[in-house]
């Protein structure tokens, strides 16, 4: 063997060598979960939008308000949040003694990020005799300038119970910011954010599908824009959908929020359509990136290695836990 090749061959050895060996991951996932599960005594909570599998191992699937108070009263002592950064904070905020993990720490949201802390307290400023009601779906630090939080489940219950006389910021999503002032009747000033998500849903593709299926019904979640919610047949929260859609005698639906809600439908009304609102473009755009970055696998390594765990400040907890708590006695 020639010096250079000698060479070569011994960096190969090196390099190779110094590769972190990828973890191993069991073939019967649901098992080894299931196994760390009952270990560690627990409990998986699981957003709708999640991919399917992951929706099929939770102890608990629902939306933001549901996920809100079976976090509030759970026993177990670890919380996996199958969900985005915000949900799984405000599990912290809930139990701070608790270990509460996220599968990928980089599953963000792109609402929360529409509304940063520094400008969102500049803003706020500027309404001094204003209560804040924010939408669950922010920062901690968010929460932590809040007066009440809420849900797309109770945020026009919410709002209906601030007395009259009282002035309102909502934050930070606009669009259903907007539901609730028709809803209501009330002014509020809105903070200017929304998700990606919702926005993305295109009436003309909608139209069109509506004539393709004329007995469909159009069920859409309030963070979608104003002339999405004009077509629909029903509005609510993703549970809200869900349930609108197994009492409902039709028997086709349009789908205008996250797809993932779209798997339990499936499950719970199997002889039923369900056809997910397509968006502007030709891309996967109806679902949440950031919902997808968690995986089954991700949800086996988090609860083996106990990481990535969520951890926030006590002092900023202490502040978000108060409109956490009284959206909870108010709902």
């Amino acid at each position: 063997m020639g010096t250079i090749n000698y060479f070569c061959f011994k960096l190969l050895i090196v390099f190779t060598a110094t590769i972190p060996s990828s973890p191993t991951i069991p073939q019967d996932l649901f098992k080894a979960i299931a196994d760390l599960k009952k270990e560690l005594n627990g409990v998986i909570l699981a957003h709708y939008y999640q991919e399917a599998d992951i929706q099929d191992i939770a102890d608990y699937i629902g939306d933001s308000l549901g996920l809100s108070q079976q976090a509030a009263s759970t026993e177990a002592d670890v919380i996996l949040f199958a969900g985005v950064h915000f949900m799984a904070e405000t599990a912290k905020i809930l139990n701070p003694n608790k270990l509460v993990l996220l599968p990928d720490i980089n599953a963000g949201c792109s609402l929360a990020d529409s509304c940063p802390a520094d400008k969102f307290s500049e803003f706020k400023a500027q309404y001094p005799d204003h209560i804040v009601i924010s939408y669950i779906n922010c920062s901690a630090e968010i929460k932590a300038l809040s007066d009440i939080i809420c849900t797309s489940s109770n945020a026009v219950k919410i709002v209906q119970q601030i007395p009259e006389n009282q002035s309102i910021i909502f934050a930070p999503d606009k669009n259903l910011g907007r539901y609730v002032i028709e809803q209501t009747g009330r002014k509020m000033i809105l903070w200017d954010g929304s998700c990606i998500v919702h926005e993305t849903f295109s009436e003309k593709k909608i139209v069109q599908l509506k004539v393709q299926h004329p007995q469909a019904e159009i069920l859409a979640h309030p963070e979608c824009e104003t002339h999405i919610l004009r077509h629909a047949d029903y509005i609510g929260s993703t549970t809200a959908l869900l349930k609108y859609a197994l009492k409902s005698p039709s028997s086709e639906f349009i789908i205008a929020t996250e797809s993932g809600i779209i798997h339990q439908m499936e499950k719970d009304a199997p002889e039923k359509l369900f056809i997910p609102a397509p968006p502007e473009g030709n891309c996967a755009c109806n679902e949440c990136p950031h919902m997808r970055l968690n995986t089954l696998e991700k949800v086996y390594l988090a609860l083996k290695n106990r990481t990535p765990q969520i951890i926030i400040p006590e002092s900023t907890r202490i502040k978000a836990l108060k409109p956490i708590e009284k959206m909870l006695a108010m709902s």
